[in-house]
């Protein structure tokens, strides 16, 4: 009975063919269950099963009467079915089939967000990979810290989406639940074994206790989850707009032929997917908020999480799907620049060094609080002049050579070296899996 998703476009699950023919089949799958029971004739559910259809502009056009989505939809199928359309909706309440559709609406869309965040998964670990000793400078509050490499950023990257996977996993089990326990959930008028059949045959499970809603908690975790990972995106887009700056260059987003990237300057090639992802996590984040504020509902049930719930799911499903494929292209094809990466870690003439020098100083007797004195001395210098470089004022140190040998010094400049455990962290990372 169930039209299984099929279309690519995860807007369709969202629109109101998809959801109206859910409706139904939840009210056929209710009425076989009563069938099967014996409460009603098999052959008036044979009718229902041959007759019972809708048509999107009648039930809109019943509603601007009714005021009443779910009435104007039972009404339209009556039209259908003639007088075996009373067994439809017995003993159920309108939540029965709103929130056990909006489960599975809820489930089929986080399902193909789900394939999505296995494709990008794939695709972090193929760059992790591909630029596992692509040195380039590690910078902390934007500034030149340590030399670390593309494939370790590439790598955080591929553990966080991993999580990210588990989260929604795990989000998807809670949110794919049903009921059809009438109007306050107390299956006064159905016996729990409609809910169980129904629940069955649309892949959901019974919610344990409902009232005249599934509760709000498994809607707030899902839209969460899409928070998160369009945090996720955004912290690896920000990372990408600030590599991509011109003064820095290190990567870029692909510009294919003919784009263009101002109306103004034609020069312009702008990391605009990247500003684009951030925008759409501001949303997100917005939308879960939203979700949240939705949990919280008067006795058994009021409407005020309903009007909310029509914008943030469809949209949050959706922008979260846009937002993946727009991070797949573009992590995919996105421009490395090794060259420019070792251009700019030569802009600080070695300072990336200080903590190795310290430590060898350290390793040679004296104090840390000296050796960190003797080789900020020399850093100061650096930062100063633009004509002087860490290794140079070291080795015209005579407080530092009385520790450390010409040759210590000069072997502790070798960027490979500070690479040396990337092979550790791969093996307990992106090997592993």
């Amino acid at each position: 009975m169930i039209t299984r998703y099929t279309k690519p476009e995860i807007g369709y699950i969202f629109e109101d063919k998809f959801k109206y023919q859910t409706w139904l089949d939840i009210e056929i799958y209710a009425c076989e269950a009563r069938a099967k029971m014996g409460d009603i004739p098999m052959a008036d559910v044979d009718v229902i099963r041959e007759k019972a259809n809708f048509d999107v502009k009648r039930v809109l056009e019943i509603e601007e009467t009714t005021k009443h989505d779910v009435i104007a939809f039972l009404t339209n199928i009556a039209e259908y079915v003639g007088a075996e359309s009373r067994h439809i909706h017995y003993g159920m309440t309108s939540s029965d089939i709103l929130d056990t559709t909006l489960s599975y609406q809820m489930k089929t869309a986080g399902e193909i967000i789900l394939t999505q965040l296995k494709q990008f998964k794939d695709i972090l670990k193929k760059r992790a990979v591909e630029h596992k000793r692509t040195i380039c400078v590690g910078r902390s509050h934007g500034i030149h810290a340590e030399p670390t490499s593309m494939g370790l950023k590439f790598a955080l990257w591929y553990e966080e989406n991993k999580r990210n996977i588990e989260r929604l996993e795990g989000a998807l089990e809670r949110i794919s639940v049903g009921q059809i326990s009438g109007a306050v959930g107390t299956f006064e008028h159905l016996s729990p074994e409609v809910e169980e059949y129904v629940c069955e045959k649309m892949g959901l499970s019974p919610a344990s206790v409902s009232t005249q809603v599934i509760q709000r908690d498994r809607h707030a975790e899902f839209l969460s989850t899409l928070a998160i990972i369009g945090a996720s995106l955004e912290k690896i887009s920000v990372e990408i707009r600030h590599l991509q700056r011109t003064e820095v260059l290190e990567a870029e987003e692909f510009f294919s032929k003919g784009q263009k990237g101002s109306s103004a300057m034609p020069h312009k090639r702008n990391p605009i997917v990247s500003e684009r992802v951030t925008g759409i996590a501001r949303l997100l984040r917005g939308n879960a908020m939203a979700a949240m504020e939705n949990v919280a509902l008067w006795h058994e049930r009021d409407i005020s999480h309903s009007s909310v719930e029509r914008v943030i799911v469809p949209d949050s499903c959706i922008i979260t799907y846009y937002a993946l494929d727009l991070m797949i292209k573009l992590v995919d094809n996105l421009i490395i620049y090794p060259e420019n990466m070792i251009r700019n870690m030569e802009i600080t003439r070695g300072l990336v060094f200080s903590q190795t020098i310290l430590l060898k100083l350290v390793n040679s007797g004296i104090s840390r609080e000296d050796a960190y004195k003797f080789v900020q001395r020399n850093a100061m210098e650096v930062w100063a002049n633009k004509e002087k470089n860490l290794k140079d004022e070291l080795l015209a140190d005579d407080e530092v050579l009385k520790y450390l040998p010409k040759e210590e010094i000069e072997e502790v400049f070798d960027y490979d070296k500070m690479l040396k455990n990337v092979d550790h962290i791969f093996a307990r990372s992106v090997d592993k899996d």
